[in-house]
């Protein structure tokens, strides 16, 4: 079935309902977690905080708990990353979404930036969590993108997503097929998100190649999806 023609219910399966607000309640949290059981969204994607209440509302059905890592900057140190990590999946997070040293890739210290990611990548691969590198494609010049994407691989993450939606801009049909054509051979896939608020954006960025869409706007993209299959 291609892009154009997804049902409602597998547009769902591909999408992270998220709330990264610094002002979002627990009662934000607790209706952003009905929405995603009601509607079947892949994951929510939740700060560190709210993971233990997340994992708690969504025990025993099939929605994923994501949080952030070294969010929004990426210029937390390697250790407190990591350590982050390793503590957000003990309170239930089966996905954790870091962000890329943005600074330093932009220094040219390519082993730095990999070695921040695997530090990461390791703590998520040891206790079986996906693990996707946020690289703020719109902080990044062409050849940065693409050596973010290199380095993602080396550091053996599962996937590369485009924004966390707190900078100058979010995912792009552009920057999400230039992702895709870098990771996709090795296997790794392409997070789009970041001012996702339609299902023709939706549609758009999958067909560039998106294999997951991190968005706050679900609820509404699902409802213009069944609306345009009546």
């Amino acid at each position: 079935m291609g892009v154009a023609m997804l049902a409602p219910a597998q547009l769902a399966g591909l999408i992270d309902h998220t709330l990264l607000q610094p002002a979002a309640t627990e009662d934000d949290i607790r209706q952003l977690c009905r929405e995603a059981w009601e509607h079947t969204f892949c994951s929510v994607c939740v700060n560190p905080v709210y993971v233990a209440r997340a994992a708690d509302a969504l025990r025993g059905t099939p929605v994923k708990i994501g949080t952030v890592v070294g969010f929004p900057l990426g210029a937390t140190l390697t250790g407190v990353k990591a350590g982050e990590a390793r503590r957000v999946i003990e309170l239930g997070a089966n996905e954790v979404d870091m962000v890329l040293h943005v600074g330093a890739l932009k220094s040219g210290q390519h082993h730095a930036v990999r070695d921040d990611m695997a530090a990461v990548v390791k703590v998520c691969r040891h206790h079986n969590a996906l693990c996707k590198v946020i690289i703020e494609t719109c902080l990044l010049t062409h050849a940065e993108k693409i050596m973010a994407c290199r380095l993602c691989i080396e550091a053996g993450a599962h996937v590369v997503k485009t924004s966390t939606g707190f900078s100058t801009g979010g995912a792009t049909v552009e920057d999400v097929r230039l992702l895709s054509a870098q990771v996709k051979a090795a296997g790794l896939g392409v997070k789009a998100s970041g001012s996702i608020r339609t299902l023709a954006q939706a549609l758009a960025l999958l067909e560039a190649g998106a294999t997951r869409l991190g968005a706050s706007a679900g609820v509404q993209i699902l409802a213009e999806a069944r609306a345009a299959t009546r």
